[in-house]
């Protein structure tokens, strides 16, 4: 697998682009559209702690473990989320998806599907990777719901894996798409795409 580097991942609709320290002020825009933060779920950053977590996602990006991308809305020109690809190892070619949130006017629409899809596509096809995970909090049922309907496979449950915001302790959702499946999930999302909403 190769490394992955900062690039731009594009639809007519959507655009990732690479993160980067300029975005902080339109992330905290983004996320108070719903107010993501009192999601005890979420890692969505309360208002003053967008720097943070731009920072936080830009050393990942230093360290080799992370690649952070800003979601724009392509008509508008507004950022509207956030996602990114994280525990990349690249000696086994895998790598994760997630700390993935859009604001709540972007949810339950054709988003999440376009992103995911732009993602996989490059981290199958032009990557090389041979497994894309996911993994949730085991209380964020519309996840799991979202991270199933891309057609990824649950593979268990870590339990008392990670903190939350709030100081509780969670378990941890795993989920998992092995390059042989990706050109069935692959059809299937661009048939969700296409078809009316």
């Amino acid at each position: 697998m190769h490394k992955p580097e900062p690039c731009t991942l594009a639809s007519p609709q959507v655009r990732l682009e690479p993160m980067s320290a300029d975005h902080a002020a339109d992330i905290e825009a983004a996320a108070r559209d719903g107010e993501l933060w009192n999601l005890r779920i979420t890692s969505v950053p309360a208002p003053g702690e967008a720097q943070a977590y731009v920072a936080a996602a830009l050393k990942g990006l230093d360290q080799g473990h992370m690649l952070p991308f800003i979601v724009r809305d392509v008509a508008s020109g507004k950022i509207i989320g956030s996602t990114r690809y994280h525990d990349i190892v690249v000696a086994i070619e895998r790598l994760e998806i997630g700390y993935t949130w859009y604001g709540k006017s972007w949810q339950r629409s054709h988003v999440n599907t376009t992103c995911k899809l732009l993602l996989m596509t490059h981290a199958f096809e032009t990557l090389g990777a041979q497994l894309v995970g996911w993994r949730t909090d085991n209380y964020n049922f519309a996840s799991q719901r979202a991270i199933e309907r891309l057609g990824a496979r649950k593979d268990g449950v870590l339990r008392h894996h990670a903190p939350r915001r709030d100081g509780t302790v969670r378990d941890t959702v795993m989920y998992s798409l092995a390059a042989g499946e990706w050109p069935e999930v692959k059809a299937h999302l661009r048939y969700q795409l296409a078809k009316p909403r």
